[in-house]
């Protein structure tokens, strides 16, 4: 598990996100961080407290006082936290792509350290190491989440990158298939 975390962008639009649903303190949030991510994050109290305080400053959200628990920070999302909210998720929208290119660029690095002979790292006993195994072990732990998250069985997709962009009307570079901005996907193939 990482203790850093996602980078601070991301964790600020999840607080917001957590707080919509409903009141929260620190140490929640940080729980459902670490929820969401599978376990690989966990944000420190130094990045969360920041950020709420930060959207108290900003009147995006306020600090409640709860009676049965007195000594606990609680927060709220105020009207203009939600409409903060409503403009981050477009802005998020607009990051698939970018979240794609950085799951994918490091499964070929470490495919990479795996297999390229220009790289000798080492094993070391005991730790996640650069080979097959390995590699192996993270595809089958995507398909896993994919199927829980989506409630599907998943289905190996055929499609080069060009054709996939192409059927679900998403720009891709010319020289190499990879999806740029979203297309308009009237043009797009049907499955």
């Amino acid at each position: 598990m990482r203790k850093s975390g996602p980078p601070k962008g991301l964790i600020a639009y999840l607080v917001l996100e957590l707080l919509e649903e409903k009141p929260r303190y620190g140490y929640e949030i940080l729980k459902e961080i670490r929820e969401i991510s599978g376990g690989h994050w966990e944000p420190s109290y130094g990045s969360v407290y920041p950020i709420l305080y930060k959207f108290e400053e900003k009147g995006w959200a306020e600090r409640i006082d709860r009676e049965d628990e007195p000594d606990r920070k609680y927060f709220e999302l105020t009207e203009a936290g939600s409409a903060e909210l409503a403009d981050r998720r477009e802005s998020c929208a607009e990051k698939a792509r970018d979240f794609a290119d950085v799951i994918l660029g490091f499964f070929h690095v470490y495919a990479a350290f795996s297999t390229d002979e220009r790289f000798e790292i080492p094993d070391r006993d005991g730790e996640w190491r650069f080979d097959e195994t390995c590699s192996a072990w993270i595809v089958e732990q995507l398909a896993r989440h994919h199927e829980r998250y989506f409630d599907a069985a998943f289905e190996r997709i055929e499609a080069t990158p060009e054709e996939f962009s192409v059927r679900h009307g998403i720009t891709t570079d010319s020289d190499e298939g990879t999806p740029t901005d979203a297309g308009d996907a009237s043009d797009a193939e049907t499955e």
